[in-house]
């Protein structure tokens, strides 16, 4: 049983659990714009705004994530991203450096 759930928790974020989506169907609904679908914190921008919608990964990177403020609904501004290597982002009024693999752990909503 412990399997079972630990293989459903690495394939679908918690949002997806939530809404009842599952690996290889649609959204229920499609959305109304590019701008609604949540994309990953790595492929965004310099100088864009979003809010923190889910975030994916093991027990060890979303806690590390969730204590450093990314909790579903913070506002986040990404201040700098060369597109390779470390980020800097604005979370709840802190600056914060992450990795690439980490950014790309946390799915944003763009405003």
């Amino acid at each position: 049983m412990r399997w079972a759930w630990t293989w459903r928790r690495r394939c679908f974020s918690v949002s997806e659990e939530r809404n009842g989506l599952r690996r290889g169907m649609g959204p229920q609904s499609s959305p109304a714009s590019a701008d609604d679908v949540p994309r990953s914190l790595a492929e965004l921008a310099a100088g864009t705004t979003g809010v923190v919608s889910s975030l994916r990964g093991g027990r060890g990177l979303t806690t590390r994530l969730l204590a450093l403020g990314f909790t579903p609904g913070a506002e986040v501004t990404i201040m700098q991203n060369r597109g390779r290597g470390a980020m800097i982002v604005m979370v709840r009024g802190v600056r914060v450096a992450l990795g690439r693999g980490q950014a790309a752990k946390v799915e944003i909503a763009a405003r």
